[in-house]
């Protein structure tokens, strides 16, 4: 089948459909999708809360547990160990498919009425301010991160250890407020950085040891604002530059800043790439429009994938071994033809629209099931019944299909509608990633949720820090820092402040949220844009938007510049 354009349902805008994609559509046995990428990357994503943590109350016993849903939440939470045991069975929910109804309309009825654990994670050891995670140990406030410990305030980090305030990383270790690395050590306030060490305050190096405010340099040591000096001349000029004190580190940040501006900048972030477009990509082959994934291969309009994911579309976060997966959030670890599934793991095969199923196959429609094969609706039918029945609801999804509060149409082949989802904008992946004030997220029809925060009387001004981190005295940790940003209330607690010691880091100015606000805007976000080299004009698909300030090149001249 050729290349068809279509136009998106939700936003109006003609998407293109071509021939490779009508094959996968074709294998995996489901209709051309009515959205257009980014549509449905939205509908996904906004149903992952990935750096808010709440207490809420244990449908059960009434206590106060941590949870990744607010109290005010219609969902029935569960704690999450007990969630996980035998004690209760979610076949006890079970019910008929009714054909009078719309498939989404009885679906939310029945989502809402089985439990939910409170929190998806798995092999946790003293990281119980965590979520969406996995195989942490002494971590805080860490989340969307896995095989990490000593950690705190980090988001979508792998296999890092005594790290702090770090994003989209793996491979680290020591690593203060560094955002997009790997295998790096002692990467501090940097962006970009591969297989580096000891690095301050730079962008965009590879190879890299031992530099200071430097910007697109390969196999590089003892650089600072991108001159080259002898190893004795270097730690002499770099103690002028007084790392430890927040004055000195301000003044190397906005000097590496102006140096960026002068800089080429390659139109996609990543290495080791093959035939792959996209952005933030490590390991890829044939992998188009993807965004931060790693070890992928024949893939599609993918976010935040990582540990051999292959021949799979519009697949959110996660991965470790997924295959054949299809518009699906939170799902992975050996799973394996999934379509429409959200939190199933590990090892789930052949569901549809699944939410929290665990080492199940051949279900749909189902929540909560552990080790079930042939169920719809939480209800045991024999192999016969299962794919008879299937058969039947798919086809009455099509003729009977459910509309949404926007007036969109959501048949068979559609992921769940937003109308289901008990997140707002503003809580969810999409905050951090393409950001909207409240206005701007009602005005797309995007749901916002009033955010329970407790708010504290501060006792001192971060401008009243002390400017070096020697000069901090244990006190410290007894007061509340108004923000220098939001003015909002934060706090230093005693694993950050000695880190910071060791580290010669001063106290941070900001409060948790404008941190990460702050470095969630270095990566540019998930949508794609044509554009073409700065220097020889040749095309490309680019996240850098048209009018953006940097010098794109494509990588044949970029791989020039910088070596």
């Amino acid at each position: 089948m050729g290349t068809e354009i279509k136009n998106c349902q939700n936003c109006k805008q003609d998407f293109t459909i071509d021939s490779e994609d009508f094959g996968f559509y074709e294998k995996m046995q489901v209709p051309p999708p009515t959205f257009c990428p980014q549509c449905r990357m939205i509908r996904r994503l906004i149903w992952r809360n990935e750096s808010n943590l709440y207490r809420a109350p244990d449908v059960r016993t009434g206590k106060e547990i941590f949870s990744e849903f607010q109290r005010t939440t219609r969902a029935k939470i569960y704690d999450v160990e007990y969630w996980k045991s035998d004690a209760w069975d979610a076949m006890e929910y079970g019910q008929d498919y009714d054909f009078s109804r719309p498939f989404f309309e009885q679906f939310k009825e029945f989502l809402y009425s089985v439990p939910w654990p409170s929190r998806s994670v798995m092999n946790l050891v003293n990281s119980d301010y965590c979520a969406e995670a996995g195989n942490l140990k002494n971590c805080y406030l860490c989340f969307n991160s896995d095989m990490c410990e000593n950690c705190s305030y980090c988001i979508r980090l792998g296999y890092t250890k005594d790290s702090v305030d770090c994003l989209d990383g793996g491979n680290g270790e020591l690593c203060y407020d560094a955002t997009l690395f790997k295998e790096g050590f002692k990467l501090f306030f940097s962006y970009n950085c591969f297989e580096s060490r000891n690095i301050w305050c730079s962008r965009d190096l590879f190879g890299c040891s031992d530099c200071v405010g430097c910007v697109g340099l390969r196999k590089k040591s003892y650089y600072i604002f991108n001159q080259p000096y002898s190893k004795e001349e270097y730690f002499v000029e770099v103690a002028k530059l007084k790392l430890n004190t927040y004055s000195g580190l301000r003044a190397i940040m906005k000097k590496m800043q102006e140096l960026a501006k002068t800089r080429p900048v390659r139109f996609m972030n990543g290495t080791h790439n093959q035939n792959s477009t996209g952005d933030n990509l490590v390991h890829t082959k044939n992998a188009k429009e993807c965004w931060g994934g790693n070890e992928m291969q024949d893939c599609k309009y993918c976010q935040m994938t990582y540990r051999g994911v292959t021949d799979s579309y519009d697949y959110c976060t996660w991965g470790d071994k997924a295959s054949r997966i299809y518009e699906c959030q939170t799902c992975g670890y050996e799973a394996d033809n999934l379509k429409f599934c959200f939190d199933c793991w590990p090892s789930c095969e052949r569901l549809e629209y699944a939410f929290f199923c665990r080492s199940s196959s051949d279900c749909f429609a189902c929540v909560g099931l552990k080790k079930k094969q042939y169920c719809i609706f939480n209800k045991q039918y024999s192999k016969e019944e299962y794919e008879a029945l299937v058969a039947k609801i798919k086809k009455q999804m099509v003729e009977m299909p459910y509309k949404d509060s926007r007036g969109n149409s959501y048949g068979y082949g559609e992921f769940f509608p937003i109308d289901l989802c008990p997140y707002g904008y503003n809580e969810s992946q999409m905050q951090s990633l393409l950001p909207l004030t409240e206005a701007q997220a009602k005005e797309k029809g995007l749901p916002w949720a009033a955010i329970e925060a407790k708010e504290f009387a501060t006792t001192v001004s971060a401008n009243a820090l002390p400017d070096d981190i020697s000069d901090t005295k244990d006190g410290i940790l007894k007061e509340i820092i108004a923000c220098i940003q939001c003015k909002k209330a934060y706090r230093i607690i005693p694993n950050e402040l000695q880190f910071l010691r060791q580290q010669s880091i001063p106290l941070p100015r900001e409060c948790l949220t404008c941190r990460r606000a702050r470095r969630a805007a270095l990566l540019k976000p998930p949508v794609f844009y044509d554009g073409s080299c700065a220097n020889c004009k040749v095309p490309f698909r680019t996240t850098y938007a048209p009018g953006r300030p940097e010098i794109v090149y494509c990588d044949i001249c970029y791989q020039k510049e910088v070596e």
